[in-house]
Formats: C-alpha cells, structure tokens, sequence
C-alpha cells in the first residue's frame, strides 16, 4: 500500500512540477465604470533585478505582460481623449514612442489597431517587483495604470 502511494505522489509531482514552474502568474484587473464591468487579464513577470521597460525598444510593442496577450474585456464603451473604444474584447499592448514616452495600444481580436493613447509617465516611490496593472474608476471616469520598477505608465478613459 504504501508503495503505491509512494508511486502515486511521484507521478503527481513528474506532473505538476513542470506546470508550476513554467510561466509567470496571471493577473486580473477589475473596476467599473458607469456601472459596468472592465477587466484586464495579464501575465506578471518579475524583474529579478532587470530593467525591463528600460531595454525596451523605441517603436517595438510590448504586450504588457508575459506568457499570452494581456487582454481588455469592457461591458461600456470607453473614450481615451478622442479615441473611443467600444463595448468588447481587446488585446492591450504597449508601445515606447521615444527614450521617456509610452502608448497604450487598444488593437481588436483581429489584429486591427483600435487606438492608440499615450500613457502619462510618473515615478511611483518604491519599486514594484512584480509587473501590476491596476484599474481605478470612479462613476464615469477611470485609469488604467501599469507599476513595473519604479515606473507607472496611466491612461485615463471615461465612459461616454
């Protein structure tokens, strides 16, 4: 009996060991706005003491995560400025548009660019060592904000 328990937990561990160690954790971000869902589904890296948004490249998108597309679900329509994003789901990627200056790209599930916002750069305090994406709304008004090392990148919506 005891053997094949032996032999039981040994298969187990052959099969789950690997699944555990491959790939960053998921993340989800969730808010509402004008009483409606957003979400954003993400994979989070670790910096392991990289610099990781500093060796990104200008011109070069990112896709804000790791191991899978980062993907927007919104049950409202959303207006980042002048761009209008409707009801849906999306694939959000990232874009360095110079040395200091990031965008947030909003592209459909068919590969057509929606839009494209610009990201208002800040410094957060501390650095954050798992890549974060928080959603932070308030009735019809709201950010998406990404926290990566000492860098957070926002870009404010509402919903129309």
């Amino acid at each position: 009996m005891l053997k094949r328990r032996s032999v039981v937990a040994f298969l187990l561990m052959v099969g789950v060991a690997p699944a555990l160690a491959h790939g960053a954790p998921r993340g989800e971000a969730k808010g509402t706005v004008a009483g409606k869902s957003i979400v954003v589904d993400y994979g989070r890296p670790s910096l392991a003491g990289r610099d990781m948004l500093g060796k990104a490249e200008v011109g070069t998108p990112w896709r804000m995560g790791a191991d899978g597309p980062t993907t927007l679900t919104t049950e409202a329509d959303l207006k980042f400025g002048a761009a209008l994003v409707p009801k849906g789901s999306y694939v959000l990627k990232a874009t360095k548009t110079s040395p200091d200056q990031w965008a947030l790209n909003v592209v459909g599930k068919d590969g057509t660019g929606v839009a494209d916002v610009p990201f208002v750069s800040g410094a957060l305090p501390d650095s954050v060592e798992t890549f974060t994406i928080e959603i932070h709304a308030d009735k019809n008004t709201g950010d998406i904000e990404l926290k990566w090392g000492v860098t957070s990148l926002k870009a404010a919506f509402t919903a129309p």
